[in-house]
């Protein structure tokens, strides 16, 4: 598994915007919101020396990678309407 790219970041938002869909955007709102929590919150972990900070911001730097994942194997087996994992390609 490897971190998202911040075009692909950039692809997703962009799709959203030309096809909104509130429950879909808000989802990955929350799973962008917690990969930037990780981001911000691992310098400080490092610094405070907790270690389970750091565990739980570098599980959530990985967050959008796996909520990716998740998606287009439920949309490829017809479980879960993805459209927008064209927008990855």
């Amino acid at each position: 598994m490897t971190l998202m790219s911040l075009n692909q970041f950039h692809a997703i938002k962009d799709w959203y915007a030309g096809h909104p869909r509130p429950m879909e955007q808000g989802a990955w709102d929350l799973v962008v919101c917690l990969w930037m929590m990780g981001w911000v919150g691992l310098p400080a972990s490092l610094l405070l020396h907790l270690a389970w900070g750091v565990v739980a911001c570098l599980a959530v730097m990985y967050l959008p990678s796996v909520y990716v994942t998740c998606r287009r194997r439920l949309h490829r087996s017809g479980r879960l309407r993805a459209d927008w994992i064209t927008a990855l390609r």
